[in-house]
């Protein structure tokens, strides 16, 4: 068997990771169910779920990884066997990645977009943010340009290697990243309305925590689920890639640290200008497109703010797009035996023309609306991926690890616990046997309540 690439070091492992966790949902959705459901308080909640939910699943997708030395695919093939079904249980949840870059690639293309826009000052030339995302999104021949582009960049920096193209650039884009995000909250902190909004975000406020207690513990669970994106195996290929010096509960921690200091700090960068501004910090995609765009239009410097700012973003986007590209390129070169600069080429070319009906279902297509009135093919295919393959991968996973007719608990835990660091307990079997098939259930089921009620 060929000897498989590693990564350079364990920092080069942590930040890929973490890029591949971090999200928009960080920026635009944290920060609203975050202030809407009780400040402080819910912060707190979602650390406990996180902690509950996330950590375990994390570090049982990092485990599946390492052990088997591949994708999601290869890896239960090797450690259950091929004849056993579970590859193809989990073939379908690997499939999410795939489906996830059918649309992440077109947000990406369209932050890209609004980034050009900031640095040459159309933006705030025409100063209607608003009717620019219109005409982008209404424009096929732009937002494929500018998904062309995501798709591009993410191929080849894949292409040009693991250590010398994926581990180095996304390397350099985690520290700009967090770099940009702590310096932009330093300006926000400074703006006039910035004390009522930290307050508004991060003040422990019992009446709103308590208001609709069942509302708000989903809320906290689902984002620290979701927050993750874990279930279509997109972070086990890093553990594949990694050496066995340290345990990996404390490394699955370490991510979710990480991952959890942006989601803070993107808050601290949008409440203050939300509050200054009155901007209402919960409108969600239009937050990020619109309403922030035209406080960066009446701030002094919004310019450069707002241009550092869609930086941030897309080097977010970009960090999770190059992330899960290496899993469908660890793929072909697995399964479809290609060489790394062919499957590159070949996932990128499969990207780009499947991200098609994403691109047209906002102008061409925009009569097919697949959810009901104003959805969107977007808007299907986050639906398959976050309500379906990413619970269902993460249930099957946690079975996996803990059924014998999987992998089995003594070999996932010896596996899980082997270097140094922070270990689990092996008594906790019962928990991923039991606990998490349920609360993953109870996610699943609440989510499918409030998209269809």
């Amino acid at each position: 068997m060929k000897k498989r690439e590693t990564l350079s070091s364990r920092m080069g492992f942590l930040l890929l990771s973490v890029g591949c966790a971090v999200g928009l949902g960080n920026v635009w959705r944290f920060p609203d169910v975050t202030g809407k459901y009780g400040g402080g308080m819910f912060v707190l909640l979602y650390l406990f779920f996180l902690l509950l939910l996330g950590f375990p699943l994390l570090t049982a997708e990092l485990a599946i990884g390492r052990a088997g030395r591949g994708n999601l695919i290869s890896s239960s093939a090797r450690l259950a066997g091929k004849d056993s079904p579970w590859p193809k249980i989990l073939t379908a949840a690997f499939a999410g990645n795939l489906l996830l870059m059918m649309y992440y690639t077109v947000v990406t293309g369209w932050l890209l977009a609004y980034t050009t826009a900031f640095f040459d000052d159309s933006i705030m030339i025409s100063g209607d943010p608003g009717a620019f995302f219109g005409a982008l999104v209404a424009s096929p021949g732009r937002s494929t340009f500018y998904m062309a582009v995501s798709v591009a960049l993410s191929a080849v920096v894949c292409g040009a290697g693991l250590r010398s193209g994926v581990e180095r650039t996304v390397k350099v884009m985690m520290v700009l990243l967090f770099g940009l995000i702590a310096a932009l909250a330093v300006r926000s902190i400074f703006l006039p309305g910035a004390a009522e909004g930290l307050k508004f975000y991060l003040y422990p406020d019992p009446a709103k925590f308590t208001a609709n207690i069942g509302e708000t513990l989903y809320a906290a669970m689902g984002q620290a689920f979701f927050t993750l994106s874990i279930g279509i195996g997109a972070i086990s290929v890093f553990g594949s890639y990694t050496n066995r010096n340290h345990a990996l509960p404390g490394e699955g921690l370490t991510i979710i640290v990480l991952d959890t200091l942006i989601a803070l700090l993107a808050g601290m960068v949008i409440f203050p200008c939300c509050f200054t501004y009155g901007v209402d910090p919960g409108s969600g995609p239009g937050l990020i497109f619109v309403s922030l765009p035209n406080t960066f239009h009446s701030m002094p410097g919004g310019r450069w703010c707002g241009a550092l700012f869609f930086v941030f973003l897309s080097m977010a986007a970009l960090t999770t797009v190059i992330a899960v590209f290496e899993n469908l390129i660890d793929f072909l070169m697995t399964q479809g035996h290609l060489k790394r600069p062919a499957a590159a080429l070949t996932a990128g070319v499969a990207v780009a023309v499947l991200s098609l009906p994403c691109v047209l279902g906002n102008n061409i297509w925009s009569r097919i609306q697949p959810l009901g009135k104003g959805s969107s093919i977007l808007d299907l295919e986050d639906f398959i991926v976050s309500q379906n393959l990413l619970p269902l991968g993460a249930l099957a996973m946690a079975l996996f690890c803990s059924l014998r007719c999987g992998w089995g608990w003594e070999k996932f835990i010896a596996e899980a616990n082997t270097g140094k660091g922070m270990k689990f307990h092996p008594g906790l079997k019962w928990y991923f046997k039991y606990v998490l098939p349920v609360l993953i259930g109870v996610v699943m089921a609440v989510g499918y309540f409030q998209i269809f009620k």
